[in-house]
């Protein structure tokens, strides 16, 4: 399959600029500043720590006061250590929840520092995302409300209970309406509040509102079925998946579990069984999804209703009115593919779309029917709870309140001032509201405006409980008292609605008493505390029923192809797309540092958002990557940087919401730009696509990517075959193959024994979607620094493990440094991906080690390449010495430096750093360690318990993390272990094994469901 690919990381790589070339010619792109440490302005901070601290406001205090108070409140239950008293140097696990999902929280000393997926929970079974693992920094923020306000002046909650309720009495006096605004609310005990509060006023109406919406699925199964559901979908029970536009291993619904199901049917246990599902991806924009699809087309927005209408008349054998052939041909080959395979594979098909229109997803339901999925791979009697948003309702009470019909607004968990696409035209109808109450824990967009600020508190301080999907209820209980003076929403709207039962936590465990725990077999005060320890129950599932489609869809054709035929970009504009970037999503979280530096999955840029436009686009208009181009769409103009995208298809733009907070704290205010305005509104929901323009505004915003700062010069990385190759030879490409010629295995240095431990890791890159959770993941555990945009731009990221992301097509005879014709530049909208994961690989014959003037990395007698920080004096020697380079040089003491504004470099929020991990400081190297405290600590549990070390009993960061369960790390000198069996699959190897350094990563192929025609 691989034999005329050309493997790239990025444009400048594959077209060797100038610049590039330069850069990785000389090692480190800059000096070390000697002068300036000499001189000793280099040795400290601009701004003393202390300056710092107060002029962003940081301090100690409070958190040391929360958590030196028993922790959690309530006698909360450790999950599965006892006694519950704090022991100095030992943590304890608490379960609780994370948007439905089961966690466990460790803490340390009385503070949260680091959140793990449950094992047993029923989404990814202990897999977590990006924003899951940086939610506990959130908790440090010290730019979270400290007290309630009224009318912007801090006040005690006495006070705010007193107007509070006050006003609402006079508003029900008056008859006027009280609208109640959430995020989707699935927590069984806050609806119940709420119930309460609107029967003390029943002029009060509750709103579910999400700024990204799934309406239209809902409305559809409605209008289909007559269930206003949000499916659960089972990608593990599909043979074959075709998906238009749906992100469905990122951001769309439910990413982690999808995760885990679609890596079922792929990962090398799959394999092994000789089965693969297939799954073909129609989309405008790369997105993660596509780039781990056997077959991508990009195809515009335009299109995708189009052909949907194609896929059903193939595989119905009916013509829908007003149908038409696509104009690309690529597409229209791949829709009749399609058609072919979802027939063949009945019953064990899904056809999935990301689009919010409600006619799109009828037709997507019919599809599907046709198919046999509903029963099987899509399940509408258990469906999932997470997106209950109604457009059409939220749309409405902004009518409401321009009417002047509104007295009183409470707003929960959602910033609709910053996400509602008629941003200002809320902002002015809200001004003629009498009360305006924000539980925000920020003094957010949406809080600016608020009569009332009822702050409140971040999720490890909540009780709470949710039930994100039918028949799986989580608990949530905090890990410390509240850090600052905030109060539970739910606890507020007790006491405003005069309810008996004042205290949360008491109509929470009254709630569980009076039936939840039942349904779990529990009962009592013993069933309480088993619930906290688990923090989940599960009932039996209901039966999953099979649903037949027949309404007449002549006229869901016809509104697709009015809303199609609207999208149509005429000459000099372009169709736009606006998504969720992995890490950012809706913007909720865009004050977390660790989020922003996260690069994105597919274009590798952090702490921006950007226009993505093809290659041949750019090309055609004589522009380059960073100019900064002015869009405008539905009447919203905005300036964005353009990144050139191969698999961009030609003739759209794609640009990421999330972006452009003003009111987020000085981590995300002013980080790219606001995407939320080009949303509208059509046939009762919002859309994400409209025609929109650009001109060149003459100004450079060069992007912040982490791709291109390191070259292999070519050499063999990456190791790909198809599925067919895979079930002639499963050693195919791996170079284990018959007949391979095998290299020089000669060394000048001696093989050393590993006579109880060889700490080694196996990554599959069949399973590793390249999401970046174990970025973070990471990051978290060994406490490394945030560095900033800027730095990112001098290529002085720190993480230890980074997702290298690389680009292919098949050479047709060009060179790959001419000058290519617009025609041949369709070459880059066809590109594959393959994500690779690359930390230190912990070789045998590590070059980082002979080449250190004072012995600070060595290796130890377990297999590890080890770092002793105290002795390293910054000579770079090892950086420039190791072929992989995962080596990181701190130019900065980056926890004390005010030049960094992060959340890292504070007293406060150094309260969130692992102590069992040492900070590192200016002018040394750190890299990967394969988390040896969490190593430690396994071999001491089993020495006090006089045992052998489990197999699996010790899982690195990026492992416990992944939802693929791509990574696993292990004993290999344990023949049984998973570590060891899986080194010994057919399809391992090891990169650069040429070099004979002899790594202790080994990556197994990567392998594509694909036809010889599609290779």
């Amino acid at each position: 399959m691989d034999s005329n690919k050309k493997y790239w990381k990025g444009l400048e790589e594959l077209n060797r600029t100038p610049e590039f070339v330069e850069k990785n010619k000389n090692e480190f792109a800059e000096p070390i500043p000697i002068e300036d440490v000499l001189s000793g302005d280099g040795l400290s901070a601009k701004t003393p720590r202390r300056d710092f601290l107060k002029a962003l406001g940081f301090g100690v205090g409070a958190v040391t006061l929360a958590a030196c108070q028993r922790v959690p409140v309530h006698k909360s239950i450790p999950y599965l250590i006892k006694p519950e008293e704090v022991t100095p140097g030992v943590a304890n696990y608490y379960s609780s929840t994370y948007e439905g999902q089961a966690i466990l929280v460790k803490t340390r000393e009385g503070r949260p520092i680091k959140v793990e997926g449950n094992p047993n929970d029923v989404f990814s079974r202990g897999g977590l995302s990006a924003q899951a693992q940086a939610s506990v920094l959130d908790l440090y923020d010290v730019n979270r409300l400290k007290d309630p306000k009224i009318n912007g002046t801090d006040a005690g909650w006495t006070e705010v209970d007193a107007f509070v309720i006050k006003e609402l009495a006079a508003i029900k006096a008056a008859g006027k309406n009280i609208r109640l605004i959430t995020s989707t609310v699935y927590s069984p005990s806050t609806l119940a509040v709420i119930a309460d509060f609107i029967k003390q006023y029943p002029t009060a109406k509750h709103i579910n509102y999400d700024a990204v919406s799934y309406t239209g699925i809902i409305q559809a199964n409605q209008n289909s079925f007559g269930k206003a559901v949000l499916p659960h979908y089972n990608f593990d029970k599909a043979d074959i998946i075709v998906s238009f536009a749906a992100d469905f291993l990122g951001t769309w619904i439910s990413g982690e579990e999808f995760t885990r199901q679609y890596v079922s049917n792929r990962n090398n246990k799959s394999l092994e069984s000789k089965k693969m599902s297939r799954h073909i991806q129609f989309e405008s924009g790369m997105s993660l999804t596509g780039t781990n699809a056997d077959v991508r087309i990009p195809i515009k927005p335009s299109e995708e209703g189009v052909a949907l209408i194609s896929l059903y008349n193939a595989i119905s054998g009916t013509t829908l009115p007003g149908s038409t052939k696509l104009a690309n041909k690529a597409a229209d080959n791949a829709i009749t593919i399609a058609a072919k395979e979802l027939v063949a594979a009945k019953g064990k098909a899904l056809v999935v779309a990301g689009s919010n229109d409600v006619a799109t997803q009828i037709l997507v339901n019919a599809i599907n029917s046709l198919l046999g999925s509903y029963g099987t791979t899509i399940d509408l009697d258990n469906p999932s709870k997470q997106y209950a948003g109604n457009d059409a309702e939220f749309v409405e009470f902004v009518n409401e309140v321009n009417r002047g019909e509104v007295a009183a607004v409470l707003i929960l968990n959602a910033n609709p001032v910053y996400d509602y696409f008629k941003g200002k035209e809320l902002v002015a109808a809200l001004n003629k509201v009498r009360l305006k109450i924000s539980f925000s824990d920020h003094n957010d967009e949406t809080a600016g405006l608020a009569t009332v600020v009822a702050p409140n508190h971040h999720y490890l301080e909540s009780w709470g409980d949710a039930n994100a999907v039918e028949g799986y209820y989580t608990v949530i209980q905090p890990t410390i008292n509240p850090v600052y003076n905030t109060r539970q929403a739910e606890h507020s709207l007790l006491v405003w609605s005069e309810n008996p039962v004042k205290d949360y936590y008491t109509y929470l465990r009254n709630n569980w008493n009076n039936g939840l725990l039942a349904k779990g077999g529990l009962s009592g005060q013993s069933g309480w505390e088993t619930l906290l320890q688990t923090g989940m129950i599960k009932t039996a599932p209901n039966t999953a029923g099979t649903y037949t489609f027949n309404r007449d869809l002549n006229a869901v054709a016809q509104t697709i192809l009015n809303h199609s035929n609207s999208l149509v970009a005429p000459d000099g504009k372009y169709e736009l797309q606006v998504y969720q970037s992995q890490a950012i999503g809706d913007g909720k979280r865009a004050n977390n540092p660790w989020l922003q530096e996260l690069p994105d999955p597919v274009s590798k840029v952090t702490w921006d958002n950007y226009a993505a436009i093809s290659i041949a686009d750019i090309k055609r208009l004589k522009l380059e990557e960073g100019d900064v181009i002015r869009v405008e769409a539905n009447g919203y103009t905005v300036d964005v940087p353009i990144l050139a995208q191969p698999g961009q298809a030609q003739g759209t733009i794609s640009i990421a919401v999330g972006y452009g907070r003003t009111q987020a704290g000085p981590v995300g205010d002013n980080v790219g730009k606001n995407a939320f305005p080009f949303y509208s509104f059509r046939n009762g929901t919002f859309q994400t696509t409209a025609v929109a323009s650009f001109n060149p505004t003459g100004i450079k915003s060069p992007l912040a990517q982490t791709q291109t700062h390191h070259t292999y010069e070519g050499r063999s990385i990456i190791r790909e075959a198809t599925f067919t190759e895979y079930k002639k030879d499963p050693a195919v490409h791996s170079g284990n193959e018959k007949g391979h010629r095998d290299y020089n295995k000669e060394s000048l240095w001696d093989d050393h024994d590993r006579p109880v431990y060889d700490w080694v890791m196996a990554i599959d890159l069949n399973a590793c979607t390249g999401c970046g959770a174990c970025v973070v993941a990471c990051s978290a555990e060994n406490n490394i620094p945030v560095v900033g945009k800027d730095e990112v731009r001098r290529r002085r990221e720190m993480h230890w493990i980074r997702i290298d992301r690389y680009y292919s097509y098949e050479e047709k005879g060009e060179s790959i440094t001419e000058e290519r014709e617009i025609d041949k530049l369709s070459n880059f909208d066809n590109v594959t991906v393959v994500h690779q994961p690359m930390l230190c690989q912990h070789c045998d014959h590590a070059p980082c080690e002979t080449v250190c003037p004072v012995l600070a990395t060595v290796h130890s007698s377990e297999g590890l390449n080890q770092m002793a920080y105290n002795r390293c004096v910054g000579t770079r020697y090892c950086a420039n010495n190791c072929p992989y380079k995962v080596r990181r040089f701190n130019w900065f003491n980056y926890w004390n430096d005010s030049r960094f504004d992060n959340y890292l470099n504070n007293e406060h929020t150094q309260l969130v750093l692992n102590p069992d991990v040492v900070t590192r400081f200016r002018g040394v190297m750190e890299k990967c360690s394969m988390c040896v405290q969490r190593i430690q600590a396994g071999k001491l549990k089993a020495k006090i318990e006089k045992r052998p070390l489990k197999d699996g009993e010790i899982k690195v960061a990026c492992q416990q993390t992944c939802s693929a369960n791509a990574i696993v790390f292990g004993n290999r000198n344990d023949p049984n272990s998973e570590v060891s069996k899986a080194l010994k699959s057919e399809r391992t190897y090891y990169v650069l094994e040429e070099l004979n350094v002899q790594p202790g990563i080994g990556y197994q192929v990567k392998v594509r469901n694909v036809s010889e025609s599609e290779a």
